[in-house]
């Protein structure tokens, strides 16, 4: 239970939703900001503006998904209220309140810096990426479906990278009956992809291995299907792009070249919002819960 412990919710899609459900079920109080269009009401949380929170009661602060943007301003889709994390505002809070995103950017990272917060990256950590893999695999094999006059089975895959989605992505379009070979530069992986029964490739050389795929599905969040890749896959080829923003992918060549490219991050709360919603829920009501008692213990 989190009885007695005060968080304060600030903006999110729908899978804030399911994070505020859980909380409150927990019996924490909540003061939700950037809420003031939702129509749903949960018992034990109140809607308030920014600017009537006392933050020096407040302790844990979570931001939506991606935390803020550039300028400090957090994404609220169910409120026209403009809101925004200052360093002002992050002094109020107790020295021991920590601040819970999924990912972050420069301007948040130095607001913690500066404000000594702690700050954890629920993104970051393997269990919340392994679980989201899940709906990411899902919305993955849909696009395709989606934008393919063919079929999955017995279609040529090539997966780039064998982290934690990699693995999901190249293991699940296997299982539906597609040629899967999977590009790596790490030895441990090229072990693992031979262990899956899929066909291991190092991605230096990548060109080579492109020439007959029917589908490119990218994981690594750097630039890797550059123009030259591009250039050597067959006209039909689909790219599918789960990096993060702005994508390992050369999207105006691709175009140029007249081969489809989607940039894809984010499909968990795209395509199984409440999912999506429900995996953060859990992690984060799981971190609150050992923060308290550890604070609890502390105070003996």
């Amino acid at each position: 239970m989190l009885t007695g412990m005060h968080v304060a919710v600030i903006g999110g899609d729908a899978r804030q939703l399911e994070v505020i459900r859980k909380l409150t079920e927990l019996d924490a109080k909540l003061s939700l900001i950037g809420f003031d269009q939702l129509d749903h009401g949960f018992t034990g949380a109140s809607k308030v503006k920014i600017d009537e929170v006392d933050f020096s009661d407040v302790d844990a602060i979570v931001l939506p998904v991606h935390g803020t943007n550039m300028e400090g301003e957090i994404n609220t889709i169910f409120s026209n209220e403009k809101v925004v994390l200052t360093e002002p505002l992050l002094r109020q809070t107790p020295n021991h309140c920590t601040v819970y995103s999924g990912i972050s950017n420069d301007y948040l990272d130095g607001l913690i810096t500066i404000t000594g917060r702690k700050h954890v990256q629920l993104f970051e950590r393997d269990d919340v990426a392994i679980y989201n893999s899940i709906p990411t695999v899902e919305g993955t094999i849909m696009m395709v479906i989606q934008h393919t006059d063919f079929t999955i089975h017995g279609s040529r895959v090539a997966v780039l990278g064998l982290g934690r989605v990699g693995m999901s992505v190249a293991r699940t379009f296997a299982s539906l009956g597609a040629h899967v070979k999977v590009g790596a530069r790490r030895s441990e992986h090229i072990a693992r992809i031979t262990e899956m029964g899929l066909e291991p490739f190092h991605l230096n050389d990548l060109e080579n291995n492109v020439k007959d795929i029917d589908v490119c599905i990218n994981t690594i969040p750097h630039m890797i299907v550059t123009a030259s890749v591009i250039s050597k896959m067959p006209a039909h080829t689909l790219i599918v792009d789960l990096a993060s923003k702005p994508g390992g992918t050369d999207f105006r060549y691709a175009e140029k070249r007249g081969i489809k490219a989607l940039l894809a991050p984010g499909l968990p709360g795209i395509v199984a919002p409440k999912t999506a919603g429900q995996i953060v829920a859990n992690v984060l009501s799981q971190l609150l819960s050992d923060d308290l008692k550890k604070r609890k213990e502390n105070k003996k």
